[in-house]
């Protein structure tokens, strides 16, 4: 039987605090007001006295109203009833839709152990050519979209909901606009992929506890997709709205800052989402794509400069593009040598021509006479940022190679590409 506590020794903002005996770190609690009955969440215990953070904020709670724990952690309902759904923070829908009870599994728990993982090898194909051909997402990777607010990091998100070649979507969004939510929601019904997608959608106006709890969330459920043998990719945004509701509720508890201002904990809490990626092996996969935005474009904040230990690389997004210099998907190498014979030395000899599109426009700028070589070349990253870089696109790998192959023959003679000769003999176009 579950004890019941009727006496609230403090309360500091959404923080309540209560002398309780046999409670877990993480357990849940209801807590019983005049204005209905609210949940809250052990995030602190120091002897008897448990702090526990109140979803719903701590206004209306006053020191004599009961405290019940539940005797577990948080909890989220796992079906196939689940695909198509949209829930918020706290796993309650926000689609008027039923509420799920059925088949509980607890949020939160670890990492897969590496014994039951195999190598990443398989790719995700994604239909945007600055991820297929240069930069490639493969099964089981842990990635971030490094960008600044502004750029179309949700737009993007959502573009490669509807376009990735995976069996399951679970969206997560974290202190998101409401405009946000609802283009998100729009894009993917409108686009027919809602019927393959879980959304838990925290908006900016919801309890700042429920951001910390959209990964875990997340991730519970995509692991037992994976189980079910669905290849599964989570796509969060924002990752560093995940770290403000963090500091938020540190600053509240009075926890001894680090760097500016995040809890100290800030590596581990992020590694402990990220490493939930795994390939399975003998099941499905977990594919992790989640956005970190920069506040003042700076990649040495501690969120985006922590996020580069942990993951495999990056993606970084700048003026609506995904940039060709930085951006790096370190595990590409393990599948994109099986794609097609032409794909590797393709892929570097565009982008080495690109750089040197880059070199040449500084020296334009600077009023330096132009050379026919430099006119190719001006000519060529037109062509390249047009065909290559928008992300609106929707092709294939093998399009996307063809249409490089096209534009290289387009602004160059086959012996100025630095390719081999055997591969301009096979894929060079023949008109």
């Amino acid at each position: 039987m579950n004890k019941v506590y009727s006496k609230i020794e403090s309360i500091v903002g959404s923080v309540i605090t209560v002398k309780a005996d046999n409670v877990a770190y993480g357990e849940l609690a209801e807590i019983e007001t005049r204005f209905g009955k609210s949940l809250a969440e052990v995030n602190k215990i120091d002897g008897d006295v448990v702090s526990l953070q109140v979803f719903a904020g701590g206004r209306g709670i006053s020191t004599g109203d009961h405290i019940k724990f539940l005797g577990h952690q948080m909890e989220v309902s796992f079906s196939d009833n689940l695909l198509g759904r949209i829930f918020n923070g706290s796993a309650q829908p926000r689609d008027n839709g039923p509420a799920l009870s059925d088949c509980l599994v607890t949020i939160g728990g670890p990492s897969v152990n590496p014994s039951k993982r195999i190598m990443a090898r398989r790719m995700i194909r994604t239909g945007i050519p600055m991820i297929d051909m240069f930069n490639t997402l493969v099964v089981s990777q842990k990635l971030p979209i490094f960008s600044i607010s502004g750029e179309p990091y949700n737009q993007l998100l959502a573009r490669i909901a509807m376009q990735a070649e995976v069996d399951v979507i679970v969206l997560g969004g974290m202190g998101l606009k409401y405009d946000d939510y609802l283009y998100f929601k729009k894009t993917l019904e409108d686009g027919g992929a809602l019927s393959k997608t879980v959304m838990f959608m925290h908006t900016a106006a919801d309890p700042t506890v429920e951001c910390q709890k959209i990964p875990d969330l997340s991730l519970a459920v995509a692991e037992q997709f994976a189980l079910k043998g669905k290849d599964v990719l989570v796509l969060l945004t924002d990752m560093t709205n995940f770290a403000d509701s963090m500091k938020e509720i540190a600053i509240t508890q009075e926890q001894v800052p680090s760097n500016r201002g995040y809890p100290g904990d800030l590596y581990s809490q992020l590694a402990a989402r990220y490493e939930k990626a795994v390939d399975f092996d003998s099941a499905g996969s977990v594919t992790i794509l989640a956005v970190t935005t920069m506040p003042g474009d700076d990649v040495t904040h501690p969120v985006p400069d922590n996020t580069g230990y942990i993951t495999e690389g990056q993606y970084y997004l700048k003026g609506g593009r995904i940039e060709p210099f930085g951006s790096l998907s370190r595990l590409k190498q393990n599948v994109n040598g099986s794609t097609r014979s032409d794909h590797r030395a393709l892929m570097d000899g565009m982008i080495r021509l690109y750089s040197s599109y880059k070199d040449t426009l500084e020296k334009k700028s600077m009023g330096f006479n132009m050379s026919k070589w430099d006119e190719k070349l001006l000519n060529y990253g037109k062509k390249f940022e047009d065909g290559m870089m928008d992300l609106s696109k929707n092709i294939p790998l093998e399009e996307a190679l063809d249409l490089g192959w096209k534009i290289l023959a387009e602004c160059f003679e086959p012996e100025e590409t630095g390719l081999k000769t055997s591969l301009i003999d096979e894929y060079w176009p023949k008109n």
